[in-house]
């Protein structure tokens, strides 16, 4: 019960990673308010069969939707202790995944036969400015705007509080659609800049690297690549998504007391970052 009495918000929380994460950090002790797109998934996580607990629909690229969410959070709780920035896609419309995909299963299968390939996994060239813009949207925008909420809370209140953002291996090994590396690139320097900012109000900021994660983001993806990928991870499996969870658990409690600015890797040892 390491987070007794503390009060969570975790974004995406309605599956994967952030499902999970919600379920962790309720078992040691915290209130969790679970956002997700859909209201009655977050709600189904833990508020329909606790009611300490909270579930919201909240698109987090909008500013005015997550300062809405939390204004109804401050109402219920009176403050916030944890926020877990876990919320995140891969995709977009009209952003040149298609492409990018098909273009390398062709190149693997000229490799594959002899060939000199001529196929390449050409994205950028494809992505619309809609599909570049919808990544960042959600997996960077909304990180600094539930940030943002958060510490407006923690500030007012003398809170020292903790701040978890989900990145990815992606960032330090640059594999992955062009959008996606590049906006958990940024979170990474995000979390190091903002931890710098708000330590003399002790607050801690730290981010998560999970390497190939066993989510509902992987479906997405075609089954030579998450073949490609497991093959290439040391301990032999993607991560189950209460992995991940067990390392956002120690950041935010306070086991975690003098980390910030950190980033924990938990991939495998698929790379080492």
């Amino acid at each position: 019960m390491r987070l007794k009495d503390r009060r969570a918000v975790v974004t995406g929380g309605a599956s994967g990673i952030g499902r999970a994460t919600a379920l962790r950090l309720a078992a040691e002790g915290a209130r969790v308010a679970v956002l997700d797109v859909d209201a009655a998934k977050a709600k189904a996580v833990l508020a329909d069969g606790d009611p300490m607990h909270l579930g919201f629909a909240c698109n987090i690229s909008d500013s005015s939707a997550v300062n809405s969410v939390f204004e109804q959070i401050d109402a219920a709780w009176g403050g916030v202790d944890i926020l877990v920035n876990n919320a995140g896609i891969g995709r977009g419309p009209d952003d040149g995944s298609d492409q990018m995909y098909a273009g390398k299963a062709e190149r693997a299968a000229q490799l594959a036969r002899g060939e000199t390939p001529t196929a390449h996994g050409d994205q950028t060239m494809h992505c619309s400015d809609g599909g570049w813009a919808h990544v960042l949207g959600v997996n960077l925008n909304g990180a600094f705007y539930c940030a943002r909420a958060t510490l407006r809370l923690m500030a007012r209140d003398g809170t020292k509080g903790s701040i978890i953002n989900i990145a990815s291996t992606s960032a330090a090994n640059g594999d992955g659609p062009i959008h996606y590396v590049t906006s958990k690139a940024a979170i990474v320097g995000f979390t190091r800049g903002l931890a710098l900012e708000v330590a003399s109000r002790g607050i801690r900021v730290n981010a998560v690297h999970p390497g190939p994660t066993a989510t509902p983001i992987m479906h997405g993806l075609p089954d030579s690549l998450i073949q490609h990928l497991e093959a290439g991870i040391p301990l032999g499996r993607m991560a189950q998504p209460e992995e991940v969870a067990s390392a956002v658990a120690f950041l935010a409690s306070d086991d975690a007391s003098y980390a910030t600015g950190s980033v924990v890797t938990v991939n495998g040892g698929s790379y080492f970052c």
